[in-house]
């Protein structure tokens, strides 16, 4: 999903950005080709287990005449509202003792969870 991020930049210093969709949300970077990567950084990092409902992105035209983003620029970030975990969610899944059994070796060996190493699966599933 598309949000947009205000960003100011002093001559010699880094770009910042800031999310009016989620206050407090803040990013910075070096080099303005990196503020996309380190946008999404910041929104996982900003909701890493919250329990609030993520806020669908705003227009920017409905921020332009307020005063906390004057003299600035803004940009269009696609933020992947999947890599954001809002909130564990506990559930029951029943799998094969020897496929457990194997999937726990796998995790182990690289010091992972069990947990991670599923949803990992499922997304890279879900993305083929």
């Amino acid at each position: 999903m598309l949000y947009p991020l205000y960003v100011h930049h002093d001559p010699g210093s880094s770009y910042g950005g800031t999310f009016p969709d989620f206050p407090g949300c803040f990013t910075g970077a070096d080099e303005i080709a990196e503020l996309p990567r380190m946008a999404q950084e910041a929104v996982e990092v900003h909701f890493a287990g919250e329990s609030t409902d993520i806020p669908a992105a705003s227009d920017i035209d409905s921020w332009q005449d307020h005063p906390d983003y004057q003299g600035g620029f803004w940009l269009l970030v696609e933020i992947d509202l999947e890599r954001v975990n809002a909130r564990p969610m506990r559930l029951n899944v029943s799998l094969p003792a020897n496929l457990v059994q194997q999937i726990d070796r796998y995790t182990e060996a690289r010091h992972m969870t069990r947990s991670g190493f599923l949803a990992d699966a499922a997304r890279a599933a879900m993305a083929r």
